[in-house]
């Protein structure tokens, strides 16, 4: 068996960042990671431009069943600090919206800066390398491949979640944490597309509009755009939403989020009362959307004038306050991230280790916490993968 001082098992954000710092502080490292390529995940993010962190990031932009949990590893290893790693490559980048930092160029940049990090660090990267078994002897891990086996003091697990499952992504994680007996917080797909129930097929023939809304689930509300798509509804806003939602409960959507209809209505009757009530809607909303609402007989048209005062409360509630009801979620085939994983009130927020299991940590992913969209993700993979490294240097 080969000899490390740790072995990290996932060739992602998480398990390269924290190789590089090991390997370039004087640690023998190894990654092991089951795919032909590194990185796989990072290539396909933010429309291959990766969306590497944030302007503004705070505890409160992550969920989990332990909120205080991401608090020390956010604050020891700050957007700024991989800010200034992009820099020192020359990367050029962007803030598309929201504070949200985007390469220029291509998500492959991020990917060779890591793999540049791992270079200088002597990082031994070995793809395609199926973990079979992982058993601890004493202080020493032992972890089988089809290809050979490797002991360590150290093991490192940055193995992701279940999302965007055509990239490889596996339960091996969660396999590994329930065999040394920590608890799995369950786990479901997340920043992920909602599908239509059959009563709302008729939608799906606006595929490609998309307007801004505000959507609101469980007391949280995000502004931003929604697409309608052949199979439901996606968009930042309803991606933003989807860690929030839960099945069999309802989307409260507003279609008009910066006017009031009753105010336009209010206005419009003064001014130019013969108005017919389908011309108005189509100033403010998509055409194809208002056409459907009165093709499907949801809306009535009449001139503005004669609406009654149940109409006009009946418009309020119809354009500010759809309740939409999911059939449920695209899954783990289009999701950004897994919400849930491994129980972080067993895990130190300090070094990623486990509590009960010395020698034995979870970075990333894998654990049970999950970011909004918007870099928030990558940057707990920066930051928990940091928070480790540090905690192995300081032993």
């Amino acid at each position: 068996m080969k000899q490390y001082d740790v072995v990290v098992i996932g060739a992602g954000a998480a398990g390269l960042f924290c190789a590089a710092q090991l390997g370039q502080n004087g640690k023998s490292v190894v990654v092991l990671d089951n795919g032909k390529k590194i990185g796989r995940k990072i290539l396909m993010s933010g429309g291959g431009f990766c969306n590497f962190t944030n302007l503004e990031v705070t505890p409160n932009h992550y969920l989990s069943q332990n909120p205080h949990f991401v608090k020390s590893a956010l604050s020891r290893y700050t957007q700024w600090d991989f800010i200034s790693l992009v820099a020192t490559y020359r990367i050029s980048y962007h803030e598309k919206e929201l504070g949200q930092l985007f390469c220029d160029e291509s998500s492959q940049q991020i990917v060779d800066l890591l793999q540049a990090e791992c270079e200088k660090g002597k990082v031994d990267i070995q793809l395609r390398q199926a973990v079979t078994s992982v058993e601890k002897i004493a202080n020493l891990f032992h972890i089988q491949t089809a290809c050979g086996g490797y002991q360590t003091e150290n093991l490192v697990i940055a193995t992701g979640g279940l999302s965007m499952s055509g990239l490889g992504a596996s339960p091996f994680g969660y396999k590994i944490a329930e065999q040394f007996g920590l608890p799995i917080v369950p786990v479901r797909a997340s920043l992920v597309p909602f599908t239509w129930k059959e009563s709302d097929k008729p939608f799906a023939s606006l595929s490609g509009i998309a307007l801004p809304v505000r959507v609101t689930s469980q007391n949280q509300s995000f502004y931003n755009q929604m697409l309608f798509t052949h199979r439901g509804v996606s968009g930042p806003a309803i991606l933003q939403i989807s860690n929030y939602w839960e099945m069999g409960k309802t989307v409260e959507i507003d279609l008009l989020p910066t006017e009031s209809i009753l105010t336009i209505l209010d206005e419009l009757r003064r001014s130019s009362p013969k108005l017919m009530l389908k011309t108005v809607l189509n100033r403010y909303l998509p055409k194809k959307l208002v056409e459907l609402w009165f093709e499907q007989k949801q809306l009535k048209d009449k001139i503005i004038a004669e609406l009654s005062k149940s109409e006009l409360n009946f418009l309020e509630q119809f354009i500010h306050h759809w309740h939409f009801l999911p059939n449920g979620t695209e899954g783990y085939r289009t999701a950004e991230v897994t919400m849930g994983g491994v129980d972080t009130h067993h895990i130190s927020s300090k070094t990623m280790e486990v509590n009960e299991v010395k020698g034995l940590y979870f970075i990333g992913e894998v654990l049970d916490v999950t970011g909004w969209l918007g870099g928030y993700n990558f940057q707990w993979a920066w930051s928990s993968a940091f928070a480790c490294a540090t905690g192995i240097l300081a032993k």
